[in-house]
């Protein structure tokens, strides 16, 4: 893990008569949770930060996850002299697998353990061998592409080896702390300190402070990892029977004091969830994690223990349907049942658009009469995203010329503007930036151009990447909210007049048994559209007929009740 902070060169040793101009350009995370991807593009050289992953909303059926969209890159990928990863969360190394490929596999430069989980996600596609992985050991290690030093330094977050970066050029120098928190009072390492950042504020190269900002809205200050170990082990300590905590996979320090807590009160730790069980085995093998392997034990033998021995931390805390937690809630894990002495504690933060999914998994365990801990009734869990107190702190501390809110929803941006508003930083140096804004730096200034780089939705769904199209989400969502209507009709291709009566299929718009009267009229209707839509002696337009019935029956069936189902008219001709 990397304990060392950078200590910047002095300005004067980069060339300051370059006519050059710094262009940054996000790809995503400027308006929403997550898909966080970044392009610095100085001269002839390109640097990536992260490429990140967002999970669908609820209004996109189907959809695993949403990638960035790279056509700016397309034809420039020998540029790219360089893919940097702060840390080890989806959001920020999810899309890898997807898109190093179609940049031609620039060289990825993470820390270990980021470089570890990416690698693990490229061998689910095969992908590993052509992955061209640069480890960085130290925070002292300096990258240089033509203009462009690049420095990192270490930064607390919710998960190990986290980095920031540093971008010198010779007349700006931009600083970007990933995903950042102040932890005044750590369990291990030095307390937070981003002071050392001020130094890259210069009057020949001041600094732009690129800053996350999720906890924007959130009055306090993110509690210590201290704190909330010490409440989770009082209620190990007091639990009458099981403790099953619900968590983040990716929480692998978190996880792995959960352990050893755990090992040192005498009790057995089982892991459940694919996920889970990886990232830490993964953690231990690069000694990230210490504890004695008799502390693990499968989950299906957490029946051979009295219950007050067993601790189970699983996935599962945001509602995910085939996750551990939310199985077990349902009654269908294998081997584990909820029983009233359980102590369920929720280690985790809710994801924007989860709220009535975790709310349910919550209601559920509550009515089975388990004892249900989380963070609305006691400090269990601590995030990895800084608060209001905390923003303050950082700008009192890095002292940036710029500021440049990143990573969340607009509004949030926006109220971290007011944030640093509200201690004197000045509102025409703060700037706040879409998806595919271009943001140009010269010697004279700093200013979001006219020009913007079209950014669309990626999808990702099963192994199709890019082939679902708004129109196809559109449709889901269609099926989704008012069903389908399906038609077959048996058309007679010399006289265009349909032969019998047209079949009927709805899912989930009517029940037919219930709407015989309904669809009586829609089947008059349908003959009747049909007969328009053919001229006798002419050549049958089958696409002309198909189209009319779509049109003339949607609007039918609006009228008679008010809903939009997608009609799929299907002609046999004969």
């Amino acid at each position: 893990m990397l304990r060392q902070k950078i200590t910047p060169p002095e300005v004067a040793s980069v060339r300051s008569s370059s006519k050059g101009k710094l262009r940054i350009i996000p790809l995503g995370g400027q308006e929403e949770v997550g898909r966080n991807m970044t392009v610095f593009e100085y001269e002839d050289n390109i640097v990536i930060l992260d490429m990140g992953l967002q999970f669908p909303e609820e209004d996109m059926p189907g959809i695993d996850y949403i990638i960035p969209d790279t056509h700016y890159l397309r034809g420039k990928e020998k540029n790219i002299k360089a893919v940097i990863l702060s840390h080890g969360h989806l959001d920020h190394i999810g899309a890898a697998p997807h898109l190093l490929p179609l940049l031609n596999w620039p060289p990825v430069y993470a820390s270990k353990l980021t470089l570890t989980l990416v690698k693990k996600r490229l061998e689910e596609s095969n992908l590993t061998k052509y992955l061209k992985a640069r480890e960085i050991q130290s925070a002292n290690e300096t990258l240089v592409f033509g203009q462009m030093k690049i420095g990192f330094f270490e930064v607390s977050h919710s998960i190990m080896d986290a980095l920031g970066i540093v971008i010198q050029t010779p007349f700006i120098n931009i600083i970007n702390l990933g995903d950042w928190r102040y932890d005044l009072d750590p369990v291990s390492g030095p307390k937070t300190d981003f002071s050392h950042l001020a130094k890259w504020n210069t009057k020949t190269a001041p600094s732009v402070l690129m800053m996350e900002s999720l906890g924007s809205t959130t009055d306090g200050s993110q509690l210590s990892e201290r704190e909330v170990l010490n409440n989770i082990r009082n209620i190990i300590v007091k639990a009458p029977g099981r403790i099953i905590v619900g968590a983040f996979s990716s929480m692998i320090e978190r996880v792995g004091q959960l352990i050893n807590v755990a090992e040192e009160l005498g009790k057995k730790v089982a892991l459940d969830g694919y996920s889970m069980k990886t990232n830490m085995e993964i953690a231990k093998e690069i000694g990230y994690l210490k504890f004695k392997p008799s502390t693990l034990i499968d989950i299906k033998n957490v029946h051979d223990y009295p219950p007050q021995k067993i601790v189970i931390i699983c996935t599962g805390a945001q509602g995910e349907d085939r996750a551990a937690l939310m199985r077990i809630a349902n009654g269908d894990h294998k081997w584990v049942k909820v029983e009233k002495s359980d102590t369920i504690i929720f280690d985790s933060s809710v994801i924007p658009g989860n709220e009535r999914t975790i709310q349910r998994l919550k209601d559920s365990l509550y009515r089975q009469g388990a004892d249900v801990i989380h963070k609305e009734i006691m400090d269990v869990h601590s995030g990895g995203h800084a608060f209001i107190e905390d923003i303050k702190l950082l700008i009192n501390q890095v002292k940036p010329h710029y500021l440049l809110p990143i990573y969340a929803n607009h509004y949030l941006l926006k109220e971290a503007a007011k944030v640093a508003e509200s201690i004197g930083f000045p509102k025409e140096r703060i700037f706040v930036l879409d998806n595919g804004s271009v943001v140009e730096i010269d010697e004279q200034s700093l200013r979001i151009s006219k020009e913007k780089i079209p950014i669309e939705y990626i999808f990702v769904d099963g192994l199709g990447v890019g082939d679902i199209s708004n129109v196809v989400l559109r449709d889901r969502q269609l099926m989704s909210a008012d069903g389908m209507f399906v038609i077959i009709a048996v058309v007679d291709t010399q006289t265009g007049r349909v032969k019998g009566e047209p079949d009927i299929i709805s899912r989930g718009f009517v029940y037919m048994k219930d709407s015989k009267d309904l669809l009586r009229q829609a089947r008059k209707k349908i003959k009747e559209t049909i007969i328009q839509s053919t001229v006798p002696g002419a050549e049958i337009n089958w696409v002309y007929i198909r189209n009319n019935l779509r049109d003339k029956l949607g609007k039918f069936l609006y009228v008679k009740t008010r809903r939009r189902p997608m009609v799929l008219p299907v002609i046999v001709e004969i």
